[in-house]
This record gives C-alpha cells, structure tokens and sequence, in this order.
C-alpha cells in the first residue's frame, strides 16, 4: 500500500452471520483523488463503505485513515477523524426541515462554522434553500439525494464516502448530481464512491474497482475500467 493513502483498506473480511459479504478486500484512496467501487447488485459494495465507518466492524483485516487505524473504532469517532457518508437510500430524516437535517449534519463541526458551512451546502445546491423550511419527506428523490449529500458535508469531511447517489433518479437529476461530485471534489474533499451507474462513476473517477462476490476482481484508471472489455459487457452494455 502507497504511504499517500489518505484511506487503505488491507485483507478486510466482513460478516452478516454466517454469511461472508467481504472477503479479503484490498484497496486505496490517495488524497485528492475520485476513486470508485462498482459491481453488481449484491457484490458487498456497500458492506465495505459501512466498514469503513464501523458499522458493521471488520472481522478481519485493518482499515487505516491518514495513516492510522481505525478498524476498531465506533462510528462516532469515525466522522470525528474527518470521514463522512451519504448512505444508500439517503436516510434522511422525513418529518426534519431541510435545515434541521443539515444541523444534525453538523454536530461533529466547531459550531462557528456552522453558518459559513450552511452557505456552502446552499451554493451547491440551491434548491435547498429555496426549500430550507420544507419537511425531508416531502422534497422529491433528487431533493433528498442532495439534502443527504449536503448533510454529509456539515459534518467537514476530508474524505466523502458516497453510496449509491444517482439510484432511481431521473437522468437530468444524475448530470447534476455527478457534476457536484466533481465541484466537491474540487473543494480539496477526496470521494469515494460507491455506483451502479458505471458509465458516469468510470468518466467521473481517477481510478475505479470492480467488485463481484465480495472480492476485487479489477482494477485501473476509470478511462482503462471504461475501455474493459470485461467491465463493457458486464455493466456498460445496453446503455449509459
């Protein structure tokens, strides 16, 4: 594993029971980079990214942020190290406004930057202040994909852990979502992205792996994983 890792994750084998969801996985995220996980339904994609901030814990393997281990730690200090995750299915909580999400957020963050960081989720999405006093439940999929987006980046991340962002959502939603990911990016924020839209998370992502049955089974630049003939048929044949 390369020293400029900001995370690493070595031989990390996960269970749910019995059952073996990760196996052996071996990975890296250098800072600065947009690295992306992809694979089928059911390949531990999302297993890992909840690993990675201990819920559930790896059985077996060490995971290391900026260079220091964190596989034993509870969630809580995770985010505290400066790890945050948009889940999948957003989770975002319905009967909360917008900005009472966003404040849950933040709870982690120096409360002096609450506004400043408030502000910032805003220019990204301005839809969430036109809806800023509008319940969670009632904005629409995009909306809420973006409040949990939003909500992650209160909490002032050094490394974004997103999973699934563009499920279920109208194509023109997509474009904009995966443009974000870019602008955050951008703003000095490493993502590690977890998608089944391979075609935009392979074009978005410095480097990407693919996963089946709880393994890695590949691995390269997201322009090398796009020109895969393996990667064409399996997840990029039959449209974008």
């Amino acid at each position: 594993m390369m020293s400029d890792a900001i995370l690493s994750v070595a031989g990390v084998r996960t269970f749910y029971g019995h059952i073996e969801a990760v196996r052996g996985v071996e990975l890296e995220v250098k800072s600065g980079e947009i690295v992306t996980l992809i694979g089928a339904n059911g390949a531990g994609k999302s297993t890992l990214l909840m690993t990675i901030c201990g819920n559930p814990q790896a059985a077996a393997g060490e995971i290391k942020f900026d260079g220091v281990e964190i596989t034993r730690l509870s969630t809580h200090e995770i985010i505290r190290k400066g790890i945050a995750q948009a889940p999948e299915g957003r989770r975002i909580f319905p009967r909360m406004t917008v900005v009472e999400n966003l404040q849950l957020g933040a709870t982690t963050a120096p409360e002096e930057h609450f506004e400043t960081d408030l502000e910032r989720a805003f220019n990204l999405f301005p839809i969430l202040r036109e809806r800023r006093n509008q319940r969670g439940g009632t904005l629409s999929g995009g909306e809420q994909q973006m409040l949990a987006i939003a909500r992650a980046l209160m909490s002032r991340p050094r490394l974004l852990l997103l999973d699934e962002p563009s499920l279920g959502l109208a194509p023109m939603v997509v474009k904009q979502i995966f443009s974000t990911i870019r602008e955050i990016n951008k703003d000095g924020i490493t993502v590690f992205l977890v998608e089944q839209n391979a075609y935009h998370a392979l074009r978005l992502a410095d480097r990407g792996y693919v996963m089946a049955n709880g393994r890695i089974i590949l691995s390269g630049t997201g322009r090398e994983l796009l020109a895969d003939e393996e990667v064409r048929s399996a997840y990029l044949e039959g449209g974008h």
